[in-house]
């Protein structure tokens, strides 16, 4: 019989609820969801009632909930702020840790986190979960194979003409590190970098606005949002060099004046073909001198019956983290990677900042 894992959540609130919460209670055979912990001690009552075992334990303090040496597993699911302080101590206490994305705050911390994880021989793995779409899974077959040959030019796509999240933390610049770019930019740069497998950036020049943020009563998918709170980005773009001449262009926005909206995507450009996730996925190139789009047919979102069900992104997701521990293999999403994520998003706050590029070693 499979050893259950006992995992602790740190944080229970809109992504625990969401979607980790409802893809672990799914695992019934290899999973417990022993400890729940949030600084709003009420939140982490009602997730432990709903998808806890019947003694699950609630804290208000990570710390307290970290004494626990039976628990294997951590998922921290706080704001930014706090992402590389409690994964980093969770390692420390012998836990395995999957840490919502982005993988921190700043550049440094995440090298930390990837240093902790390299020491401690604990497994870390950051919750960019728009890699486990069936689009997203098709197309990293499709590259990890060589069809499109060297991809040299890619743009990641994370643009909303007006939805911009006004609960939680998401406009405050200290506890998030930033707006769009760090929050939804974050999930197509992954997703990018990711279908290139490269993680040799050279330079980037980056470029922040402060524009739509400022508006009173602005229409929006979840209200109007407060200016005087708005303290980060509304949006931002970034012009990315590798080390091997491949070039990235970033556009990330929650608010911007244009029809031309896609999150969490990539087009990529190789010498052999083409890909882009606009309206689904399609794939172009030639072939005996003539040139082809394919729509690639799909179905429903997810990994067709998995053992006798459907299974959601946040399902697959799910299943392959704690497939990874019980077989001692390597996550999906390295910490590695997105360490790389983090550290360009950041360039380009700080090229913003400068009007110059940013080199990297």
């Amino acid at each position: 019989m499979t050893k259950k894992l006992k995992i602790g959540i740190i944080g229970c609130g809109g992504i625990a609820q969401g979607k980790h919460l409802p893809s672990l209670s799914k695992l019934t055979k290899t999973v417990e969801l022993v400890a729940f912990c949030d600084i709003e001690i009420e939140k982490a009552e009602s997730a432990a009632k709903q998808y806890g075992i019947a003694d699950a334990k609630v804290y208000e303090d990570y710390k307290e909930l970290l004494k626990d040496t039976s628990i294997d597993v951590i998922h921290v699911l706080t704001p930014n702020i706090s992402h590389a302080e409690i994964s980093i101590a969770s390692m420390e206490a012998g836990k395995h840790v999957l840490c919502e994305k982005p993988m921190a705050k700043t550049a440094a911390e995440a090298a930390e986190m990837v240093e902790v994880a390299k020491r401690t021989g604990k497994k870390l793995t950051i919750g960019y979960n728009n890699r486990y779409k069936s689009e997203s899974q098709h197309l990293h077959k499709i590259t990890s194979r060589g069809d499109l040959g060297e991809i040299y030019f890619a743009k990641a796509h994370a643009v909303r003409r007006r939805a911009v999240p006004t609960w939680g933390v998401f406009l405050d610049e200290e506890k998030q590190g930033g707006g769009p770019l760090i929050d939804i930019g974050t999930h197509a740069l992954d997703l990018t970098l990711w279908m290139m497998n490269n993680y040799k950036p050279k330079a980037v020049m980056g470029s922040v606005h402060h524009k739509l943020g400022k508006k009173e009563n602005a229409a929006n998918a979840w209200g109007p949002w407060d200016p005087e709170k708005f303290t980060v980005e509304d949006s931002a773009f970034g012009f990315i060099t590798m080390e091997n001449g491949a070039t990235i262009t970033l556009e990330a926005s929650w608010a911007l004046n244009t029809l031309d909206v896609d999150e969490a995507k990539c087009s990529l450009s190789g010498t052999e073909g083409g890909a882009d996730m606009k309206g689904g996925l399609r794939i172009n190139g030639e072939d005996l001198g003539k040139l082809y789009t394919t729509n690639v047919e799909l179905g429903a979102s997810g990994v067709a019956f998995y053992d006798g069900r459907s299974e959601s992104d946040a399902d697959l997701e799910a299943r392959l983290w704690i497939e990874c521990i019980l077989n001692d293999t390597e996550p999906t999403v390295k910490p590695e990677e997105a360490f790389v994520v983090t550290q360009i998003l950041e360039a380009i706050y700080e090229s913003a900042k400068t009007g110059k590029a940013v080199y990297f070693d």
